[in-house]
């Protein structure tokens, strides 16, 4: 047996947010954005933390001294005027459910995957158990599309597992959308993954070494290849054992005949929560807004670095790797999670609010009016009109109706990309003095297309506000960001940004002030974006995020396995390219 399968097996009916003891061998800290100011406040114990961090890099192309020169892909065309307007911001990978114990599982996994559809819009699957057969329905697209009222009648039994999507780039290949089901000596196993492994070459070519063979270019096939080739018994031992070799950030579900087994990573990067029906079937979920939607009772997270196994006998919750500090991503609070959503022990929507007020003391304007972009900078939005005692309205408007492509129109229209998803309201903007608030500034591109919207609606004045930090890295664990070379905060001052994108003036929400918030359990928040300090440092040639460039018939193993990391540094405050290439790589 496994040395971290070390815990005692629970009562289902025993395991609840009251009730259960955190997965450490440590004191544990809980995890609060602010001080606890409504009835639906959760505190949620969180402890441990994992190895290694995971990445998904993205550059230009460089020279490297003791390289040719490499051609590094990159997501979007930054010169290109009329990029989609969302690609203008970082974006979380996937979405998980599980369900066990109801008739209707397959059918509530769609509802669920419906709440989680903003993590994933690229592709979609369910996996449910009927009799002692895995039977799967996968799709690109959103989950309407993938799925209907035929589809989910192939999908019978009261087991389930669910996944959305996002694509880093290019086409997104069935093959490769999830959950993966794979077939092993003792039976057969699903899994669905929000997260990525940084060691994910390294296993890969190990278990090719030793005979493995690979249909996929996504890292979670290494996942059923290691459970396939364990030898722990019982089977759920087998995914402890799995685990135990992963580094970096990993949300998962699994599926068997007979369990469904719930994993987070040991730095608990990604949530994952638990929550119960009425009937007492469990339920597992990236964000609470889709326990909501299907009408299930939050319970509570599942704890960094915790395994729990559901069965018909109950619960049992087994401990990976303790770790006394956890990082959990604070870009869930400032913008990946639904407003509606309970993430790390704390409600979205307040947190937002309460970023928008503290921006509005660290950096009031005279204005008229209040907007937001919406619809992530609303909630910060309303907080900052809140404080300064001014108005929120209006004054841009969202299409709802205008999906990721779009015929362009034959004669240029200047900034087309984001008049079609946003549109002024003249009579809220006309002559008046406008703070817009944004939950953040990527590229700047567009954030200078809405200043010129603004003003060519009418606006005096607009003064941009933005309700996170300046984002100066990219992230190595599990969000889709651009390169640091890419982000316009790692390469301008706040004043030469203002300049840029036109704005009358400009402010962040600073990152001493985002810390302070939290007060004590700021240490268990990952920064790395913000700060250029990540928990463990990548280092050579990783794996990207995705599966970008296998197409099915083309694609090799030397075009998937990544980009070269380029650094960045912190000095007196200021951050600085590191415009030397890591030189390292990892060999396959």
């Amino acid at each position: 047996m496994s040395a971290a399968a070390a815990t005692t097996a629970t009562n289902l009916s025993s395991i609840s947010s009251s009730q259960t003891k955190p997965c450490s061998l440590s004191p544990n800290t809980p995890i609060s954005l602010l001080p606890p100011t409504s009835s639906r406040t959760h505190r949620t114990l969180l402890t441990t933390a994992s190895k290694n961090p995971i990445s998904r890099i993205t550059s230009t192309k460089k020279t490297n001294p003791d390289h040719q020169s490499l051609s590094i892909y990159s997501d979007d065309d930054d010169d290109d005027d009329d990029d989609d307007y969302y690609d203008d911001k970082p974006r979380e990978e996937c979405g998980v459910v599980g369900i066990y114990g109801d008739p209707e599982a397959s059918r509530l996994c769609y509802l669920a995957l419906h709440a989680l559809q903003h993590r994933g819009q690229e592709g979609a699957g369910i996996v449910a158990v009927n009799g002692d057969v895995l039977q799967s329905v996968t799709g690109v697209g959103l989950v309407s599309d993938v799925f209907n009222e035929s589809k989910l009648r192939q999908l019978p039994g009261d087991l389930a597992i669910g996944h959305v999507r996002y694509s880093t780039a290019g086409s997104s290949m069935l093959k490769n959308v999830q959950p993966f089901v794979a077939g092993y000596r003792f039976g057969s196993v699903g899994v669905a993954h929000n997260g990525n492994l940084v060691n994910y070459q390294s296993l890969r070519a190990m278990l090719e070494e030793n005979g493995s063979i690979f249909n996929t270019s996504s890292d979670t096939e290494v996942v059923l290849h290691l459970i396939a080739i364990s030898k722990a018994r019982p089977f759920f031992l087998r995914i402890v054992e799995a685990c135990e070799k992963l580094e970096g950030a990993y949300s998962m579900v699994f599926l068997t005949e007979d369990k469904l087994v719930a994993v987070r990573d040991p730095y608990g990067f990604r949530p994952l929560v638990m929550g119960r029906r009425s009937n007492g079937a469990i339920v597992f979920a990236s964000e609470t807004c889709a326990l909501d939607l299907i009408e299930a009772t939050y319970e509570r997270e599942v704890y960094p670095g915790e395994v729990l196994v559901v069965d018909k006998d109950g619960i049992q919750s087994l401990c990976l790797m303790p770790h006394p500090e956890p990082k959990a991503c604070i870009f869930e609070h400032i913008y990946f999670a639904l407003p509606t959503s309970i993430v790390f022990g704390r409600s979205v929507y307040e947190s937002r609010r309460a970023f928008g007020e503290i921006l509005a003391i660290e950096a009031p304007a005279d204005c008229d009016v209040v907007i937001a972009v919406p619809d992530s900078g609303v909630v910060a939005a309303l907080g900052y009109a809140a404080k300064i005692g001014v108005p929120f309205q209006q004054g841009l408007i969202r299409s709802h109706y205008v999906g990721r492509t779009f015929i362009e129109p034959s004669q240029k229209i200047r900034d087309f990309g984001v008049k079609l998803k946003l549109s002024p309201v003249r009579a809220v903007l006309e002559g008046k003095r406008v703070v817009v608030v944004d939950d953040s500034i990527v590229r700047g591109t567009t954030s200078s297309k809405i200043v010129r919207l603004l003003k060519e609606a009418g606006a005096k004045e607009v003064h941009m506000r933005i309700a996170s930090p300046p984002i100066i890295g990219s992230c190595y664990y599990g969000v889709d960001t651009p390169s640091s070379e890419e982000l316009i905060s790692n390469r301008m001052s706040v004043e030469e940004i203002r300049e840029f994108i036109g704005s009358d003036s400009l402010a962040f929400l600073p990152l001493d002030s985002l810390k302070k918030l939290q007060g004590s359990d700021s240490n268990n928040f990952c920064y790395a974006c913000f700060s250029g300090k990540y928990p463990v440092e990548p280092t050579g040639k990783v794996k990207r995020l995705g599966d970008f460039v296998d197409d099915g018939l083309n694609g090799s193993i030397g075009s998937i396995d990544g980009g070269w990391i380029q650094g960045t540094r912190v000095q007196e405050g200021k951050t600085i390219t590191d415009q030397k290439m890591e030189e390292e790589t990892v060999s396959l």
